[in-house]
């Protein structure tokens, strides 16, 4: 029998508000356990909660990215259940009326385009944190996180495949962080993905039984997850069983997900309307001022790249993968006019891979885009090849000085003089006959070991594109 798998994602997006939605503590990562856990955050008698408009100002930022609709009149609600990290024993969430509703998301996907619809984004607290590792036999609580202001934002089950999972996470992640509501550290929590997955018979258009993977922290492990569930779930239903609704945790040391509780529903939390908060209301005014700030979109940025610059909509997708990004690209472009494209290859091919190697974001990047269209620049005007201009980058990489110092430095110039490369190229014809009268005998690769050792003869510093045209117009080729 062929399969269908039908995913939907919840991911918590945590806003980057410098204090928490409901109090006035810091939501700074990384202090000492319980210091920033406030009256308010742990419910002690007698305190209210107050809403950080900032907040609510970021989940109407994120709804105005997506197309989607703010509801002028939002409500919060209690979610009731009992778990050690959670001090109320419930968190105030949003649940019938959401700020967010609807909305979708452009992604991109190995057969084009898809858009994947929203059903909604809505404010909610965080709770805290249990600590198994350093603890024999018991749990620590860390309640620094509790009540910290999350965006939780619920997709429909559009999704197909754990590559289009991705695919939709990652185009999410880059959102949150253009737009300034999410720094998208997913090591810290701030980018925590749930997949609902389930599978159906091909052709069947009643939904199965899903279950619910918590909690996952990096695309690798989303889309392992995603896959691990898919075979057992065919392979359950192949074998006679059912599906069971539940809540299922990933193990990647394991590379499988196994059962932590069975799924809740809406009713088993008691929702109610919470009596310490009123409703969230937003005016037209606050939502116009909310738009005007927006930056360009990345899907309107890419469009832009494409119309303007000419590059390859593989190439605009990578580029924005982060404004910062695609700030460093135009940057750089600026500086080296009509070689867009050189610039596009150089920030998505050596630039990345330097950041890739050190474990670095771009933000962190030691050659500026101004010193690296210097080193373009003397591509262009044939100063240097592309293969020493590595050489170069590498040493700028390494804070040795702009482009010009370090070609000068180190006597780096291409030879363009046709003289002296003719002369480079005649000696390489008399002592390689053998290899002459291959090429001469139609073996194309013989050409290019010619050209190899005219190369090799110059240090790398013949024009390559001279050194190919003497060659031939001697050899007669």
């Amino acid at each position: 029998m062929k399969w269908e798998v039908v995913i939907g994602l919840e991911t918590h997006a945590q806003l980057s508000t410098a204090s928490k939605i409901f109090s006035g503590a810091s939501t700074a990562f990384g202090a000492p356990p319980n210091t920033q856990a406030s009256a308010v955050d742990i419910a002690l008698p007698g305190v209210l909660p107050v809403l950080n408009r900032d907040a609510v100002e970021r989940a109407i930022r994120f709804g105005l990215a997506v197309g989607a609709t703010i509801n002028r009149r939002s409500v919060f609600a209690r979610k009731n259940y009992f778990y050690p990290d959670l001090p109320k024993g419930y968190q105030i969430s949003q649940f019938e009326i959401p700020v967010v509703q609807g909305g979708a998301l452009a992604i991109a996907t190995a057969e084009g385009g898809k858009s994947v619809r929203l059903t909604r984004a809505h404010l909610e607290e965080d709770a805290g944190k249990s600590l198994h590792e350093d603890y024999h036999g018991m749990t620590g609580i860390d309640l620094n996180r509790a009540g910290t202001p999350l965006l939780e934002i619920v997709s429909e089950p559009d999704m197909r495949s754990s590559a289009e999972a991705v695919a939709y996470a990652k185009t999410l992640h880059a959102l949150v962080r253009w737009i300034g509501i999410c720094d998208g550290n997913m090591q810290e929590g701030s980018f925590r993905c749930d997949a609902n997955v389930s599978v159906r018979p091909a052709g069947e258009t009643k939904l199965g039984t899903r279950c619910e993977i918590k909690n996952l922290n990096s695309f690798r492990f989303l889309e392992q997850a995603i896959e691990f569930e898919i075979r057992r779930q065919i392979e359950l239903i192949e074998e006679g069983g059912t599906v069971v609704q539940q809540t299922r945790l990933y193990d990647p040391d394991r590379l499988e997900t196994r059962a932590m509780r069975s799924k809740e529903d809406a009713q088993d939390y008691r929702y109610f309307p919470d009596p310490d908060l009123p409703p969230l209301v937003i005016d037209d005014a606050w939502i116009e001022r909310v738009k005007s700030e927006l930056p360009l979109l990345p899907e309107a940025t890419r469009v832009r790249f494409e119309s303007q610059y000419g590059l390859p909509p593989h190439d605009t997708v990578a580029l924005t993968a982060s404004r910062e990004l695609a700030a460093y690209f135009e940057a750089t472009a600026a500086g080296v006019p009509h070689a867009e494209k050189l610039a596009a290859n150089w920030v998505l091919g050596e630039v990345s891979a330097a950041l890739n190697k050190a474990e670095m974001d771009i933000t962190r990047v030691p050659v500026s885009a101004a010193r690296l269209a210097g080193l373009l620049q003397r591509i262009q005007d044939g100063t240097i090849s592309g293969k020493i201009a590595k050489a170069v980058f590498d040493a700028m990489w390494s804070g040795v000085g702009n482009a010009d110092a370090i070609i000068e430095a180190k006597g780096l110039k291409q030879i363009s003089d046709a003289a002296a490369i003719g002369r480079v190229v005649d000696e390489v014809i008399a002592a390689n006959p053998a290899i002459v009268a291959e090429f001469r005998a139609g073996k194309e690769k013989a050409f290019n070991s010619l050209v190899g050792k005219a190369m090799q003869a110059t240090k790398g510093k013949a024009n390559p594109a001279q050194v190919n045209a003497l060659l031939k117009e001697k050899l007669g080729g």
